[in-house]
């Protein structure tokens, strides 16, 4: 627990500068932890010795990350995302016919779905940023009450397993408390700093935000459970890797743009 701790602070302290900071550097990082997650994705079906096809991909996740900058390059591949995502995917199944099938379709599926996974959930963490950094202290205020209520509500009632085959520590009790105190997290975070006109929107949406983000994770549990890993990485210790710090976050940001809570 000790070590958990002391890596969430040192994490907090590198990395919530360059959110309130913006611009380039904001970028920048964002590219870097992107890159990470996507990497440990690909690491766990062990597509990480196809490096061309890891490279296609790669850009196709940076594509997806890009805010609209108005730079040739870079204003070329915000507006022609889909271009982009078609040219990678040709690619991509041009190269199963040129390894004979040593890199398969299933393989290229599997790229392509993770850079748009990985992509979109961090595009709209950047988009989220740029509207102002209420809605990113917000959303994940949502997520950390969520995280820690269903842990202390498991820990004291929980009997009945939510999902064992995909996460065997969770319950229905944590669950439903992790979403109690998300809510009433999300209240008291607009009563402070108001993210919208009406308490009740804020209500609701932190209701359906505290679930999304419980479903991000157990999409993640399920990655590492059928590939039968522990944790995405190593690189915070005590957390694990970049997606399991970041599996709530890539449902929870699209979710908040989706329903137009954050534009």
């Amino acid at each position: 627990m000790i070590t958990r701790i002391i890596t969430a602070v040192i994490a907090i302290l590198v990395f919530f500068p360059f959110v309130i900071i913006g611009g380039w550097p904001f970028y920048l990082i964002m590219f870097l932890i992107s890159t990470m997650g996507l990497y440990e994705l690909l690491k766990m079906r062990q597509m990480t010795k196809y490096p061309i096809p890891m490279t296609f991909t790669m850009i196709l996740l940076w594509s997806l990350i890009l805010p609209d900058i108005d730079w040739p390059v870079f204003n070329w591949l915000f507006t022609h995302q889909l271009e982009v995502l078609l040219i990678i995917a040709l690619l991509l199944l041009s190269y199963t016919v040129l390894v004979k099938n040593k890199f398969t379709f299933e393989d290229a599926g599997f790229m392509l779905l993770s850079a748009v996974y990985i992509g979109l959930g961090f595009y709209y963490f950047v988009e989220s940023q740029a509207s102002g950094l209420h809605y990113i202290f917000y959303a994940i205020v949502v997520i950390l009450a969520t995280d820690t209520g269903a842990y202390f509500s498991g820990r004291l009632f929980g009997k009945q397993k939510l999902w064992p085959e995909i996460s065997p520590n969770k319950t229905i009790e944590g669950a439903i408390g992790g979403t109690i105190i998300a809510m009433c997290s999300g209240v008291i975070f607009h009563i402070i700093v108001p993210v919208h006109d009406s308490i009740w929107v804020v209500v609701i949406v932190s209701l359906f935000a505290s679930l999304m983000g419980q479903i991000g994770d157990l999409v993640e549990s399920a990655f590492k459970r059928y590939y039968n890993v522990k944790d995405s990485g190593r690189i915070l210790p005590g957390h694990g890797g970049i997606l399991d710090r970041f599996d709530s976050w890539l449902f929870v940001f699209p979710f908040l743009h989706f329903i137009q809570f954050v534009s």
